[in-house]
């Protein structure tokens, strides 16, 4: 396959596959997105999903949130792992969206990187799920797809996120990523596929002996 059939290929097998795409993270606002996105670095969805029911009971905007301290806040979120620093971050931005944005999210990707705990790919994942602002959001498992599938070559995920933005048109960015993360849990896991295992691998390179190596970002 040419890139170009590749690129057609995969956008409708994963319309196909994932139709209608809910967001992994339970949340009611913007603000409990972005907490939960937060809380979600080196921990799974259902893991944060089991563990922010009792952090909203504790506080749910940034009113409150700011008001609570952090031992109590670590205490409830431990089990998402890192719970230092995600609760350090947690009570700070909360504090900062009390005092600089009278308690809104702020929507603009280069404000909310300037938030505590809030890198490039959670402020994509607010922008694009909270306020539906085109946004791809790449993380270590869309980096990891994109080379398998050809999409790639880039050492790290700032490179994959441009050249994803630049194979697939700005409509699609929004609901292609949470296509991509669940083709990627459902078929294509780091241990279930290397590249030669996976649907999706195995049509674009069905000539593909070896394991697909993958730079790592």
């Amino acid at each position: 396959m040419l890139k170009k059939e590749r690129v057609d290929y995969i956008f409708d097998e994963l319309e196909a596959l994932y139709p209608e795409v809910p967001v992994p993270l339970d949340h009611k606002d913007p603000y409990t997105l972005l907490v939960a996105v937060l809380l979600s670095a080196q921990c799974t969805d259902e893991r944060v999903n089991q563990v922010t029911p009792a952090l909203w009971q504790l506080a749910d905007n940034p009113f409150d949130m700011a008001k609570v301290a952090v031992e109590d806040i670590k205490a409830i979120i431990r089990p998402c792992g890192l719970s230092p620093r995600k609760s350090k971050a947690i009570s700070e931005l909360s504090n900062i969206l009390v005092d600089k944005y009278d308690g809104a999210v702020p929507k603009d990707m280069a404000l909310l990187e300037e938030l505590p705990g809030v890198g490039h790919k959670t402020a994509s994942v607010v922008m694009s799920q909270a306020f539906d602002v085109p946004a791809f959001a790449v993380d270590t498992h869309i980096h990891r797809l994109a080379q398998r599938w050809g999409l790639t070559n880039g050492k790290n995920v700032v490179q994959t996120e441009k050249d994803l933005k630049r194979l697939f048109p700005i409509e699609s960015w929004n609901k292609l990523h949470l296509q991509i993360i669940f083709y990627g849990r459902e078929y294509c896991t780091a241990r279930g596929c290397d590249g030669t295992i996976c649907p999706i691998c195995t049509t674009c390179y069905p000539n593909r002996k070896k394991p697909k190596k993958v730079k790592k970002p």
